[in-house]
């Protein structure tokens, strides 16, 4: 994020778009309807006329698929209407004219076609965004899982720039992370393009840095592989051994059938995790981990703040930290490190090489945390990125984006567009919270079991009715990847020709069904997309 969640109050306008904040960010979503109680407007653009949708004070109900010529349509209004801020563009920016020159090919009526969006309602948002600063602009996976996830995001940055609303308070890009402490992963180099600080590998002096930090010769200088790119290596066996820290491969990964195989084609596989999982099923070695309340450390949340994690309960068993499992194996492989706790590993090693967190200590995070960057121990940290229009790189770059469609579209076969996200009740795979009474219980019918136990498929009122579903009755689900059998739910949420499920449960799972194709560059997978179709039981 740019910007902080305290901020959200003091905002003017909120455009969420590609968000359903009520039930995947909760507490993120109260804030905004705070917000909206002291005057804020909210504009929400979304396939779904999901919870917040609906307090909204506009809402698109754009297409699936169709975020960037939603997007371009908003620019060509506040360009050819003269409602864009020229000043911050003239003095903050570059590349505004080849931004403009792709801008001017989706007018209101083409972006219209496009999205769903009438061109009439594309008007009224751009002239709202216009009058109303300063404005914020949140997106969550609605905007990244798709093949064209970059783009997406580049364009929430184009039209915020165009509008003025970076570096200042209440205003900027604030993607919200999916999971606990994505952003503390990312922070401390959990990414194969960048050093701990986010500090490129392909740099040489960032390399000699490191080596020295860390006592060791030869460090690659070249971007390593993603997710998607290792899992297909498994069956090449150009990856031969795999070590999947936390992850719940077999469930959240797309085309499970295909990750099965990937998973099978593991010549040596280690898992690290707190419980057992439908990965830890192909595992030759599984560590068992301390969770998150059984050791100390940091998180980071998705407005770059660390705060203190601390210690409440002994891990059971043999359960150890994860940093203890780490310094183990490196022991066995002829490293002796000398940090003994999460502080020290801090203090000691990460703040020392990473410049954006100089300034943060163990002892500076007794209250309510510090948001990097924090160069030194006097910085207060920062609430906001790139104040008075002082981007990283200097200027804001504008890039021209043309749309591209979905990898997968429905046709007369898959005749239904599946989109995919989470539910409020449970939390990803369940590996958690789908073990919620067990302790006490002997079914697991009860709390969040007993809220929801089963998927569904949303859908409309009137693909159920073309298709003689009843609400409540089980229907097939299939894509050219798989098949699911789950209860229908029939919503005003859906628009007709559109169905959503999520991958909470093992069985009905969409990932049964989602395409495994991913963004070129992000490896990010379409989640959001996929052809399917469904047949009555």
């Amino acid at each position: 994020m740019t910007n902080s969640f305290g901020e959200f109050e003091n905002a003017k306008l909120f455009f969420l778009i590609g968000t359903n904040m009520t039930e995947a960010h909760p507490v993120a979503s109260y804030y905004v309807k705070r917000a909206k109680l002291k005057g804020a407007k909210i504009i929400v653009a979304d396939p779904r006329y999901q919870a917040l949708a609906k307090k909204a004070d506009i809402y698109a109900q754009i297409k699936v698929g169709s975020d960037v010529a939603f997007i371009n349509g908003l620019m060509n209004v506040l360009i050819t209407e003269n409602l864009y801020d020229k000043k911050f563009v003239e003095e903050n920016t570059e590349g505004f004219e080849e931004m403009k020159a792709t801008v001017m090919k989706y007018p209101p009526e083409k972006a219209a076609e496009i999205s769903g969006v009438s061109a009439d309602l594309i008007r009224e948002i751009a002239r709202t965004m216009a009058a109303i600063k300063p404005g914020m602009l949140c997106y969550t996976l609605g905007i990244t899982e798709h093949t064209c996830g970059k783009n997406n995001v580049m364009s929430t940055s184009n039209l915020q720039m165009l509008l003025g609303n970076m570096g200042m308070e209440s205003a900027g890009v604030n993607p919200l992370r999916g999971q606990n402490n994505v952003q503390g992963a990312c922070d401390m180099g959990a990414l194969p393009n960048v050093y701990p600080g986010y500090q490129a590998v392909t740099d040489p002096k960032n390399k000699e840095k490191f080596e020295k930090a860390w006592g060791v010769n030869n460090l690659s200088d070249k971007v390593g592989l993603m997710i998607p790119d290792m899992m297909h290596a498994l069956t090449t066996k150009k990856v031969r051994a795999f070590y999947i820290f936390g992850e719940n491969l077999a469930r959240t990964d797309p085309n499970i059938t295909h990750v099965e195989h990937e998973l099978e084609s593991a010549e040596f596989l280690v898992c690290n995790d707190i419980f057992h999982t439908e990965t830890t099923r192909f595992a030759d070695v599984i560590f068992p981990a301390a969770a998150w309340c059984e050791d100390e450390g940091t998180f980071s949340s998705s407005e770059r703040r660390l705060n203190r994690v601390r210690k409440i309960k002994d891990a059971p068993g043999q359960a150890m930290p994860n940093w203890w499992i780490f310094k183990q194996l490196a022991k066995r492989l002829g490293h002796e490190w000398t940090s003994n706790s999460a502080q020290e590993i801090w203090d000691n090693e990460h703040s020392m090489v990473a410049p954006a967190f100089a300034g943060i200590k163990y002892h500076r995070l007794e209250g309510d945390g510090l948001q990097w960057p924090c160069p030194n121990e006097e910085h207060p940290g920062t609430k906001f990125l790139h104040k008075d229009g002082k981007f990283t790189r200097g200027k804001g770059l504008f890039k021209g984006i043309e749309w591209t469609p979905p990898a997968e579209v429905a046709d007369a076969e898959y005749p239904l567009v599946l989109s995919t996200g989470r539910r409020l009740v449970h939390y990803h795979t369940r590996t958690q919270t789908g073990r919620c009474g067990l302790d006490r219980v002997l079914d697991d019918k009860t709390g969040l079991n007993q809220m929801m136990s089963e998927e569904r498929v949303d859908m409309s009122a009137a693909d159920a009715q073309k298709l003689g579903v009843k609400h409540g009755e089980y229907v097939k689900v299939s894509s050219r990847r798989g098949a699911v059998k789950v209860r229908a739910k029939v919503t005003d949420e859906i628009p007709a020709g559109m169905v959503w499920m999520s991958f909470h449960f093992s069985e009905g799972n969409a990932n049964w069904l989602c395409n495994n194709v991913f963004d070129p560059e992000t490896k990010t997978a379409e989640y959001k997309a996929c052809a399917v179709r469904i047949d009555k039981i």
